[in-house]
């Protein structure tokens, strides 16, 4: 590839992204599914929860944008977030996986979206910039923009926040699944005390501050204050978290408000259940480290050995 078709290909990239981000920021005439979307996201950031003493803290505090970024430039993130969380809703994107990994977090889908669309962009365009400077230093380089390297960058930049978000759901949802064990221990306790069924599910959410029993609690006040079930609202919220332990608690909690089954023993049985799975899992967890251990070991003896053995082989070698 000559230098003249390498600057027309960055030139051709770079005007492609620069395009899809100007088409993202300026507004456009929605359609019904767009205006629909809208309304559904503007009706979930008005449904009335309970704060925690973090999250009103984090609401008083002086404006500092989305993500810990200036005002300017958190304010342009959010608003190409909600562009983009529009185009999602009206091509249909349902990203259900990428949206309760973002629940259990507590963050938003168009957030996220535009911080994949930036990191992808600016990484994208990386290279070329370097490339510019170096030139301008007078630094030998080739002709063309190395256009792979470029493209390379710019799918990493645009799955990097993937990778994160999966690792950091994964340990949130591990965390959460404790919770709910603990969480069940302290129901079946109340209900001992002489509790009913929606007071001693309400009264164990509010024994302390941790997130997970935030969630709980804000999930339960809100069925309060909606006139639901609160066996309803955790089977909602395991759902929307993607959590099955809170699914099987909420049914369990429907059978015996329902059927009038016993309630007590159930719920001591599913805390040893959960924490006999979460045992397990870190004795896994512990098995793997420990050959990963057991691999780097034996590697680190083969190097030493050669190490110590190549002095004498390359002295049998250079005397044969």
């Amino acid at each position: 590839m000559s230098e003249v078709q390498a600057a027309l290909a960055t030139g051709a990239l770079t005007g492609a992204g620069l395009l899809v981000l100007t088409a993202a920021l300026v507004p456009a005439r929605e359609s019904l599914g767009a205006r629909i979307a809208r309304w559904d996201r503007a009706q979930r950031r008005a449904h009335r929860r309970v704060l925690s003493a973090a999250e009103a803290a984090a609401a008083t505090a002086p404006d500092r944008g989305v993500l810990g970024l200036p005002a300017v430039l958190g304010r342009t993130v959010a608003r190409l977030g909600d562009r983009l969380e529009v185009l999602a809703a009206d091509r249909g994107w349902r990203l259900r996986r990428t949206r309760a990994d973002l629940a259990v977090l507590g963050r938003g889908t168009g957030e996220f979206l535009a911080t994949k669309l930036l990191a992808g962009l600016l990484l994208l365009l990386l290279v070329p910039v370097c490339w510019v400077v170096l030139r301008a230093w007078g630094v030998p380089l080739p002709g063309g923009v190395p256009l792979a390297l470029a493209l390379l960058l710019g799918v990493a930049g645009f799955l990097a926040p993937d990778l994160a978000l999966r690792g950091e759901a994964t340990r949130r949802r591990r965390d959460l699944r404790r919770v709910v064990g603990v969480f069940c221990d302290l129901v079946a306790m109340n209900l001992a005390g002489g509790r009913g069924l929606p007071e001693a599910l309400l009264g164990s959410a509010c024994v302390s501050d941790y997130w997970a029993l935030v969630r709980i609690r804000q999930a339960l006040t809100g069925a309060r204050l909606a006139g639901g079930t609160p066996w309803q609202a955790l089977g909602d919220l395991g759902a929307e978290l993607d959590v099955p332990e809170l699914a099987d608690l909420a049914g369990a909690l429907t059978l015996a408000a329902d059927d009038g089954a016993t309630i007590r023993a159930s719920l001591a049985a599913r805390a040893a259940t959960v924490r006999r799975k979460d045992m397990a899992e870190v004795e896994g967890e512990a098995g793997e480290r420990s050959q990963s251990m057991l691999v780097a070991q034996l590697v680190l003896c083969t190097a030493f050995m050669v190490f110590l053995a190549f002095p004498a082989v390359h002295d049998l070698l250079a005397s044969a």
